[in-house]
């Protein structure tokens, strides 16, 4: 089995990382198993890809990594974009979380539900705490928008990304959508 690989983009919001696999069974195609938003500096953000992916670096992504990097770019630079085409390895998530991260994509750009909402969608009404522990080890932010996922009552609830709520709610701004109950 080949080891998966990362590769290095800047943004708008600064420093990100990309991580895939070819060997998904997606027919061939590389499928996205790792996605990094911004650390504190550049290094962290390098550092944190490459161990928690567990990949090496590339010198430059596939065609259809290159098309989703493109993509990500545009769409922290303000145009928002719909990522549900992009091919996903989630074979290391459990059922529950791939069905959570499922209902998740579907969440259109500038659009946000609570964590309740999605575990009535998933079937699982009670289960808005599982739904946040699924979001915070969501492998793939932003692709898998919990961004877009928000506590009862309005609250901005978690975010495991650096910078957390706050980051949350400039990823929101940037897709035209309010974060309730935060002040920048």
């Amino acid at each position: 089995m080949k080891q998966p690989s990362y590769y290095l983009f800047d943004t708008a919001i600064g420093l990100c990382g990309i991580a895939w696999s070819e060997n998904s069974g997606l027919r061939g195609a590389p499928a996205v198993t790792f996605f990094q938003l911004p650390e504190a500096t550049p290094k962290q953000t390098e550092s944190r890809i490459a161990r928690r992916a567990v990949a090496r670096k590339a010198l430059a992504p596939p065609p259809a990594i290159a098309r989703a990097i493109d993509q990500i770019i545009r769409h922290l630079d303000g145009e928002p974009q719909d990522f549900r085409h992009i091919k996903l390895d989630l074979e290391n998530a459990g059922e529950f979380a791939r069905e959570v991260y499922e209902a998740a994509r579907k969440i259109p750009p500038g659009k946000t539900r609570t964590y309740g909402e999605l575990a009535d969608i998933v079937r699982k009404p009670g289960a808005a705490r599982a739904v946040g522990q699924a979001l915070g080890k969501n492998p793939i932010a932003l692709i898998i928008p919990c961004h877009r996922v928000r506590a009862a009552g309005g609250k901005p609830g978690g975010f495991s990304a650096h910078g957390g709520c706050a980051t949350k709610a400039k990823m929101l701004e940037i897709e035209g959508a309010a974060l309730p109950g935060h002040r920048n």
